[in-house]
C-alpha cells in the first residue's frame, strides 16, 4: 500500500534529533510522499533542505500561515511572492484563517489570505487552507473568489458537515488527520457521510497525534493508523482508502 502525507512540518524543532530514521520510517510504512506545507520566513531554508535531501519524497509549498501575520507582514509577503517567481511549488499554503489564538490581526488575516488566493490563481496552483475556528470564514472567502480556478484541500477539516459538503461543492478536498482517531471529536461522523473522493490523508506533524500515540510527537509513519480509522468508519477495506486517498491526493498536487 502507497500512502501520503498531504500536511507535515518535518522540518520542525522537534524532530531536530532523529529526522532521518523518522523520514525512514514513513518510507517504510509506504507513505512515500510527504507534501511540507510553509509557515513563515523562518522554514523556509529547512524545507528547501528536506526537498533537497529526498528528492522525489519531500515537496516544499510556499505560503504564509495567519497565525505568523502581524505588522511585518509585507516583508513576509515579498518574500512569498519573490519564492513563488523564481521557482516551482507544489501549492500556495499554508493559509488561511486562524482565529483561536487571537484576533488583533484578523482584518490582516483576511486580506493576506485574499492575496495569497490570487496568488495561486496566478501561478495555477492549488491552495493548502488552515482554518482553526475560522471555517465559516474560509468558505466565504474561497467562494467570493471561485471562478473554476482555485483548487485545494480544507487542511485539518474541523467544520460541521454543511460546511464540509459545502468545501466539496467549492471542488475543495477535506484533509482528514489525527482527530479522526479521537473518540469524541466528531469528525468520524463528518467522515462517515462524506464520499472518500472527497478526502486526503494528513499528519500535520509533530501535532495532533493519532490513537493511540495521542498528547505525543506526532509524525508521517503515522499515516496507515488514520487510514484505518477512515477505513472502519466508512466500512472498506484498508487498500481501498490506501488506493482513493492516495489518488486523490495526486489528482490535486499535479507536480508530485
Amino acid at each position: 500500500m502507497l500512502w501520503i502525507d498531504t500536511h507535515a512540518h518535518l522540518y520542525g524543532k522537534e524532530f531536530n534529533q532523529d529526522r532521518p530514521g523518522m523520514i525512514t520510517r514513513a518510507l517504510e510504512m509506504g507513505v512515500h510522499k510527504l507534501l511540507l506545507p510553509n509557515i513563515d520566513s523562518h522554514s523556509i531554508e529547512g524545507m528547501l533542505a528536506l526537498e533537497e535531501a529526498y528528492p522525489g519524497k519531500c515537496y516544499a509549498m510556499m505560503g504564509l500561515h495567519p497565525c505568523y501575520v502581524d505588522e511585518q507582514v509585507e516583508t513576509q509577503m515579498a518574500l512569498v511572492r519573490e519564492w513563488l517567481a523564481k521557482r516551482s511549488f507544489i501549492a500556495v499554503g499554508e493559509i488561511g484563517l486562524d482565529f483561536y489564538w487571537d484576533k488583533t490581526h484578523a482584518a490582516l488575516q483576511h486580506q493576506v489570505f485574499r492575496e495569497q488566493l490570487q496568488l495561486s490563481k496566478q501561478y495555477q496552483l492549488p491552495v493548502v487552507i488552515h482554518s482553526r475556528e475560522s471555517t465559516r470564514q474560509c468558505i466565504d472567502e474561497v467562494r467570493s473568489l471561485q471562478d473554476g480556478s482555485l483548487s485545494g484541500v480544507f487542511h485539518c477539516f474541523s467544520g460541521t458537515l454543511e460546511e464540509a459538503r459545502e468545501v466539496i461543492d467549492l471542488g475543495f478536498y477535506l484533509g482528514i488527520g489525527g482527530v479522526v482517531t479521537f473518540k469524541k471529536s466528531g469528525l468520524d461522523k463528518i467522515v462517515e457521510q462524506v464520499d472518500l473522493q472527497h478526502i486526503i490523508l494528513e499528519t500535520d506533524a509533530p501535532y495532533l497525534a493519532p490513537v493511540p500515540y495521542r498528547g505525543k510527537r506526532n509524525e508521517s509513519a503515522y499515516i496507515p493508523l488514520i487510514g484505518q480509522t477512515v477505513a472502519n468508519v466508512k466500512n472498506l477495506k484498508i487498500e481501498e482508502v490506501a488506493a482513493i486517498t492516495t489518488s486523490n491526493a495526486l489528482k490535486l498536487f499535479k507536480s508530485i
